[in-house]
């Protein structure tokens, strides 16, 4: 999930023209990569868990590593760039997530692989929020900017499927290249960021203080509770079926690749839109439709997973989490933002984030936990269902609240 804009001192300004462009494209690209890191790794898992003779509880870690790294830097990473300035950090995390890239596709430790994951989820941490916080600070407000981010809103969006996709192909090469494969054109961003990432002012801004009052923030909290169980279930399920299409039905890398599209193409498909979805039918209705259809589809799914089922039973489930996205996706973001003053998003839109990775972080490591000591899937699986259940719990107050004309 991309982050909103939030306010930031000016930097200077980018004219209309090719280096406009050139900055969008470093920006952009280093969103897509980002995004596609979640998901490089999920088809390799079973592949290398057979390789490096691991569980699904110690492989889990390589994707889940990511994730955590994430989590534990969002929130210092306001204070970071305040006090080294945007372009700094921002090409410093971007030359050692290119380092950990390397690092990673070049061995076969599964501690060092969990090592390179967490480094370049702390990487991608500073590179996310501090990429969008250079385009609107760069782009003056309007149209350009609006056009500028949802580019970059896009790209994080595609950054996910395409990530599945390579998963697939790459596995089928050698698993190794889907930890070098982000390396080179990591570099390629780098360089062109020396060039065209304008200096920060000398004046820099002061970082943002946490305030204890955003978690009494009815409608933040609500927003990050139930991106977490929608986060976290959706990459449970998506593991699940992972090792699922590999041990049960026999699929190769690319086959398990095909088969996840479903629940995650509709995002990428349907993020042009999502603003106009959003002002149409407002964020507590999208946030709670956006949060029942995955329920709908893991308690579908669940009914009976049976092996070889794909189009009658793990396809319209898989059909439903993604859909879930769609509607949810913006709205939740929107919320988290609009929940706030303008003057504490720099804050709160890091501790939403924040919560959509520990969702991740909490439910990989369990569904992992329950697909090694259990020999079927069904019961990690009700787990997954667990998590989205609680993230429909946490959207439906705010739906209730919209139709008394409670605001969030």
């Amino acid at each position: 999930m991309t982050t909103l804009p939030a306010p930031h001192a000016r930097t200077t300004p980018v004219h209309r023209g090719p280096r406009m462009w050139a900055l969008l494209l470093v920006l952009a690209g280093n969103m897509l990569i980002d995004a596609l890191e979640v998901s490089i790794v999920l088809v390799a898992l079973p592949t290398i868990a057979a390789d490096l003779e691991l569980t699904p509880w110690g492989v889990q870690w390589i994707m889940s590593g990511f994730a955590l790294g994430f989590a534990a830097v969002l929130l210092l990473g306001p204070r970071v760039t305040a006090r080294w300035g945007r372009r700094r950090v921002f090409l410093i995390a971007l030359l050692v997530f290119t380092v950990a890239s390397v690092v990673g596709g070049l061995t076969d430790s599964a501690v060092l692989l969990v090592v390179t994951r967490v480094i370049k989820g702390m990487c991608a941490a500073l590179t996310a929020p501090t990429g969008l916080a250079i385009i609107t600070t760069t782009l003056p407000d309007g149209p350009r900017q609006r056009r500028a981010v949802a580019v970059y809103s896009l790209f994080g969006a595609a950054g996910f499927t395409i990530g599945v996709l390579l998963s697939g192909g790459l596995t089928g090469v050698d698993w190794m290249w889907t930890f070098l494969a982000p390396a080179p054109v990591a570099f390629l961003l780098l360089v062109l960021g020396l060039r065209f990432i304008p200096r920060d002012p000398a004046h820099r801004s002061a970082p943002p203080v946490f305030a204890r009052r955003l978690l009494r923030n009815g409608p933040l909290v609500r927003a990050a509770v139930c991106a977490a169980g929608l986060n976290g279930a959706y990459l449970g399920l998506l593991v699940l079926v992972g090792f699922q299409g590999h041990h049960v039905m026999g699929w190769s890398s690319w086959q398990t690749a095909v088969a996840l599209l479903p629940a995650c193409l509709p995002l990428a498909v349907s993020v042009p839109f999502s603003a106009r979805m959003v002002e149409r039918f407002g964020t507590p209705r999208l946030i709670a439709l956006g949060a029942l259809t995955p329920v709908v589809g893991q308690l579908f799914y669940l009914a009976d997973p049976a092996p070889g089922r794909y189009v009658t039973t793990l396809l319209p489930a898989l059909l439903l989490v993604g859909l879930g996205f769609v509607f949810a996706f913006a709205a939740l973001n929107m919320q988290a933002a609009s929940a706030v003053e303008p003057g504490e998003r720099g804050m709160a839109i890091p501790l939403y984030q924040t919560a959509v990775q520990s969702g991740a972080v909490v439910m990989l490591p369990t569904v992992a936990v329950l697909l090694t000591a259990y020999d079927e899937y069904r019961v990690a699986l009700a787990a997954i269902a667990v998590a989205g259940t609680a993230g429909l719990s946490a959207a439906l107050p705010g739906l209730r609240k919209a139709k008394t004309g409670v605001p969030g």
